[in-house]
């Protein structure tokens, strides 16, 4: 049975009961480069950058595993019939590596011959503007304004920055050529004293910007085989919020100028962003991890080596770092969600019952008398309706296919009647690849004159009671109960309100929605370090109950939910001003431990053991001062819940579709319907109403590292997975 109540707020003990998918992405292991690897009995090859299958841009650092330090003068290696030998060496992290640059476009054989023994492994490189898994991009795009082509490629620049010595100073510009004699100095994780210069790198690739920034001291080389001392060989990423879709590049989100980015860049870290992990920009989780993806390797082999990643960002930051982790497992090694969301697509029921309710209260709702207290009951919590009209003024609109977007024009638009063939800016038709054209059955006039659908948003309304607990406790009378369902309706596949329900029976896009992660099951998502700073929020459409829908979708898949934390305050958004900071050294010192433990346990395993005991959830005060190791008291930050959680929904709100239960009478204990109320209750619900203790209608775990495209590059419409990493095969000559 699935748990209704909206206030599950403790951490069970409970041991992991799932573990890591293994062998998805070929990554530096936590702690790699402190010791080095044994001895090799056979000869090895392993791609450190990516996964072998995933390399982009031409290039890819590559480690040989030899039987010792001797072989180093004896072994050859080639890529295809080119050798490439003298790019290797032992490195500071005692492996031996090189990058190997110039590969082809498709398969690139990578072979290593030691006297009579070998070993090969197949690169496929992809081109550096994309697309590498998600799929055929979309169109129109336009570029920046310096692009040297279509792709929207532009050679990278950098820029400085330093830290004056000056108490509370800020980042301030830096020249090279004519440095200033008030640097200030900081000594790294590393244990190397520098001064705190910064450099920031911007750059293009798979169509859109990306910037790295690193503590970097000017005049000195930095390769990806020979840093710089000061690196620690960790790696944070920035997100920027919302969601929606742009049709032409955008700006990442910055690297530097906050307390962690800042704190991080002192520490040693390295910071990256890209633009399409800016979920306003593209709210899309595949094209999000394959920027992700393609960025990391960049800094891998320019800058060296990690040890491990963390991602940051509040509201569309924190959906884009916990369903990545989820449906794209080993992006990142610790998540600090802040004014979280657990995904775009569980939360579309709540911004779309937010908009039918309004549409009911603020039109035909207006002849039945409700109160204020009675539409805040049904909409959930005492905030509710000012929490609908924020939801419907910031968040709606990213559904409705008539909406302007960046980068496409009046012209190109879609228009019902007069442009049907246009461009429809919502972010579920440029997340076609993963959710399919709807199919021939839901077709209206419009795509059966063009022969093709468009893209169903993955929701549905059928069988639900909007304001169930409402009734039964007595707020709201069995007349208005009766009459908002009657005429609450639905929306059609232009977001236009109609009178029927949204009935997404044997839709793909509902299953595709669930496989490809865009509404995060958390079935992958055990193997994170999470700490989730939480404050109160009025109103503003940023509720608290989302941390908890992420506990509770943990403890149904895994039984725990322990890597997860979750840190409350009175402060609106982020508990206490310093919350994402301290989260972020926390989470640091976590993955040490986690790091340090070359036990057989699983990576989930090891999360949950590793864990510092001085780590638990917390509440604070507004000044940063911990009053407690356990969640706020009710007041502080209270767990209000949504239409769908008043309609009997679990806190988890990701039955997307319910499943259907007879409509009985006996149900309603000793609320009484008349004869009318009654019949037309019979007529709305005559298969059923929405049984939420059964598991949602198609609802399944997320298949983690799926691809959208073929070895062609043709769509794969939903995905397919790419299959366990590709690894070296040893030979006998």
């Amino acid at each position: 049975m699935r748990s209704r109540s909206i206030a599950v707020r403790s951490v069970l003990a409970a041991p992991l009961v799932a573990a890591l998918v293994a062998g998805l992405v070929a990554a530096v292991p936590m702690g790699a480069e402190a010791r080095a690897p044994k001895p090799a009995k056979k000869i090895s090859i392993e791609v450190l950058s990516s996964r072998a299958d995933l390399v982009s841009g031409g290039s890819a650092l590559v480690a040989i595993d030899l039987p010792n330090r001797k072989a180093a003068k004896q072994v050859h290696v080639t890529v295809g019939e080119q050798d490439v030998t003298d790019r290797f060496a032992f490195r500071a992290d005692g492996r031996f590596e090189g990058l190997v640059s110039g590969l082809a476009e498709g398969k690139n054989v990578v072979t290593a011959v030691l006297g009579d023994r070998g070993a090969k492994i197949t690169l496929v490189n992809h081109s550096a503007s994309g697309p590498m898994f998600s799929g055929p991009q979309l169109q129109p795009w336009v570029c920046q304004e310096g692009a040297v082509d279509e792709q929207c490629n532009q050679p990278a620049t950098f820029t400085y920055q330093y830290l004056p010595t000056a108490t509370g100073a800020k980042l301030q510009p830096y020249d090279p050529a004519n440095p200033p004699s008030d640097v200030k100095t900081v000594k790294t994780q590393s244990g190397v004293t520098v001064p705190f210069i910064v450099r920031t790198e911007t750059g293009y690739m798979n169509r859109d910007q990306y910037q790295v920034s690193a503590l970097f001291q000017p005049g000195k080389p930095w390769t990806g085989v020979k840093p710089q001392k000061q690196f620690s060989n960790k790696l944070l990423v920035t997100h920027g919020g919302g969601c929606g879709v742009e049709h032409k590049t955008g700006t990442a989100p910055g690297t530097t100028g906050s307390a962690t980015t800042d704190d991080a860049l002192a520490k040693g870290f390295v910071v990256m962003s890209t633009s399409l992990d800016n979920s306003v920009h593209n709210c899309n989780v595949a094209l999000q991890a394959e920027s992700i993806a393609m960025a990391k390797e960049h800094v891998i082999e320019n800058y060296g080596t990690l040890r491990w990643t963390i991602g940051t960002g509040c509201s569309g930051g924190s959906l884009a770092i916990q369903w990545m982790a989820n449906a794209y497992p080993g992006l990142y090694d610790g998540l600090l969600p802040t004014c979280s969301f657990p995904d775009a697509y569980s939360t579309a029921t709540q911004f779309l019952d937010y908009h039918l309710l309004l549409g009911y209260f603020d039109g035909v709702g207006m002849e039945t008398a409700w109160t204020p207290a009675q539409r805040n009951a049904v909409m959930g919590g005492s905030d509710g309706v000012q929490n609908a009209r924020v939801s419907e003024q910031a968040q709606f609109h990213a559904a409705v296919p008539t909406t302007a977007c960046k980068g496409v024009t009046d012209a190109e638009r879609y228009h019902p009647l007069t442009n049907p063939g246009g461009v429809r800016c919502t972010i579920q038709d440029a997340a076609i690849n993963l959710l399919g054209p709807q199919e021939e059955k839901f077709w209206n006039d419009a795509e059966k004159a063009l022969g093709h659908g468009y893209v169903r948003l993955p929701v549905d309304n059928v069988g639900v009671q909007y304001g169930l607990e409402a009734l039964l406790d007595g707020t709201i009378t069995p007349a208005q109960f009766v009459d908002v369902n009657v005429r609450v309706g639905g929306v059609d596949v232009d977001a236009n309100t109609v009178a029927e329900r949204i009935d997404n029976g044997g839709s793909a896009s509902l299953a595709n929605a669930y496989r490809t992660g865009l509404i995060n099951e958390t079935n992958n998502l055990d193997t994170v370090p999470i700490i989730d700073c939480r404050g109160p929020n009025p109103g503003l459409f940023h509720d608290a109950y989302r941390a908890f829908a992420i506990r509770e979708r943990l403890d149904r898949e895994h039984g725990t939910h322990a890597n997860q934390l979750i840190w409350e305050g009175p402060v609106t958004f982020k508990a206490y001003a310093n919350c994402e900071l301290d989260s972020f050294r926390a989470v640091d010192t976590w993955l040490a431990k986690v790091a340090a433990d070359h036990s057989k346990r699983s990576l989930a395993r090891k999360v949950v053991v590793n864990k510092p005991a001085t780590l638990s959830d917390r509440c604070y005060d507004p000044f940063g001062v911990k009053l407690s190791n356990k969640l706020c008291p009710d007041g502080v930050v209270n767990v209000n819940p949504t239409p769908r959680m008043v309609a009997g929904d679990s806190i988890a709100t990701d039955t997307n579709k319910c499943q259907l239960q007879p409509l009985q009478r006996s149900a309603y204990g000793a609320v009484t319907f008349t004869d009318e109320e009654w019949a037309q209750l019979e007529d709305l619900f005559d298969s059923g109403v929405c049984d939420f203790d059964e598991r949602g209608v198609l609802q399944q775990g997320t298949v983690p590292w799926l691809t959208y495209q073929d070895a062609a590059g043709e769509v794969v419409y939903g995905g397919t997975p790419l299959g366990k990493a590709p690894v070296s095969k040893s030979f006998r000559r």
